[in-house]
Order: structure tokens, then sequence, then C-alpha cells
């Protein structure tokens, strides 16, 4: 790790701890009432006490969250090489997706409690549903930048359209994916949480659910900060990934003063 990459780090790290520092003062000089903003000092112990009986809700959330992303992933990716390679599914198939897209998925939640009834199916359902869109246009859009000239050389070359997919399509869609991933994540958990907030007997989001209605304040932002962790960690698992896989497409940034 150069010095200038240790140094962003390393401001980073202040900035965090900063950010939680001003949110103590502020609650400790203003005298605000626990019910309003607890302390992070209060949110932590609470995470510290409730770890034993908060284990089996975050292991539940976390399974969800990543069986709804890797079914929305799969079928991103398929749909996206559809819509990207065929005009006329393009003009078929992307008005719909933006349509579905654009309903809230709050609506959809108690639709699909009343087919699969409450419990884990509609929460992972609810994360598929809200991920597997970026995955699509991101897909669609990378597989769209292909030069013509360079189908054109293939072609000539004897190439078909499963072997310029394969080759030249995929792997240029590759920064397009991995960005869509670190995106998609973050939304994978929205839906879970919404959902074990309706229709859930476990998991974080039922949890919260629990406390607020009684009024247990510190709970609810432990719950918060639990699904801000995770959601941290798998983008940072993914931002890995992403430097491992697409180093050639990523600008350096050896440059960068700090």
């Amino acid at each position: 790790m150069t010095n200038v990459a240790f140094r962003q780090k390393l401001w980073s790290a202040g900035l965090i701890v900063l950010f939680f520092a001003g949110w103590e003062a502020f609650c400790l000089i203003s005298g605000m009432s626990d019910l309003i903003l607890p302390r992070p000092s209060q949110v932590f112990a609470t995470l510290w006490q409730r770890m034993p009986i908060l284990w089996p809700h975050i292991l539940q959330t976390l399974g969800t969250t990543m069986t709804g992303f890797v079914l929305g992933v799969a079928l991103g990716v398929v749909l996206g090489a559809v819509i990207g390679v065929s005009r006329t599914a393009y003009d078929t198939v992307y008005p719909l997706l933006i349509g579905f897209s654009s309903i809230p998925k709050v609506a959809v939640v108690p639709i699909f409690v009343l087919w699969f009834g409450s419990g884990t199916v509609p929460a992972v359902l609810t994360s598929l549903s809200i991920c597997f869109f970026p995955i699509v246009v991101n897909i669609a859009t990378g597989l769209a930048t292909t030069e013509p000239e360079m189908e054109d050389v293939l072609k000539a070359l004897g190439a078909s359209k499963l072997d310029i997919l394969w080759n030249v399509g995929l792997p240029r869609t590759m920064p397009f994916f991995f960005a869509s991933l670190k995106v998609a994540i973050t939304y994978a958990f929205v839906g879970t949480v919404l959902a074990e907030t309706v229709a859930s007997n476990r998991g974080i989001g039922n949890v919260m659910m629990s406390a607020s209605s009684n009024f247990n304040v510190p709970l609810v932002f432990a719950g918060l900060f639990i699904l801000a962790g995770l959601g941290v960690a798998l983008y940072a698992a993914f931002s890995l990934i992403e430097g491992r896989v697409t180093g050639w497409a990523t600008r350096k940034n050896d440059l960068i003063a700090a």
C-alpha cells in the first residue's frame, strides 16, 4: 500500500471516528432523550448485551438477503444478456422491467404474503425483485457498448454471435457488472428488511419492528448498525473481487493527491 493510499484510509477512519464522537457529544450536551436519539455508546452497549439473542436474527437476515441476491443476479444476468443482444427484446421487455421497478416494493410484499404465506419466501422474493434491475441495466449497457467494428471483424474471421458474446461482450461487461453488484447488495438488504417488518417473525427487520413498538430505541439503532455493517462488509468484499477481476479497467489513482 502506497503512502498516499494509507493516508487516505487513515483520513477516512478518522472522519468516521469523528462522526460518532460528534454524535455522542451532541447527545450529551443537548440532553437528547434516548427515545429520540440514543448515544452511540448506548447502541454499542445494547449490541454487546443482546448479541446472543440477535445472532440468530442476523443469520436469518443475511441468509435471506444472500439467497434473494444470488437469484436476482442470476435473473438479471440472463435478462440483461437477452436485452443487450436483441433489439426486439429491448423494445419488448425493457419497458415492462421499468414499469415493474417503478412499483414501490412495499406494495408488492402483501401480494407475496397472499401467494406464499408469511416467512422467508416473501422476504427472498422481495429482495430478488428489488435488486435484479440494476444488474439487468448494467449488463445490457455493457453489451450495447461493444463496438460494431469489432463485431464485424470477428464475424469476418468466422466467429458466431455466441462466440462474440462469450469472448468479447461478457468480458467487456465486467466493470458494469461489478458496479451493479455493489448497488444491488444494498438494495437486497432493503428488500429483506422491508419484508421482515411486514410478514416475518424472525430477522433484523422483525427485531427492529418489535423494538420500536416497545420504545426500545437503542435496540432499533442497534439493528440499523448491524444492517450497515453487513452492507459495508459485502460491499468491500465485492470491491476486492472487482479489483482482482477488472483491474485492467480501473483507472489508476496514483496521481490523486491526499
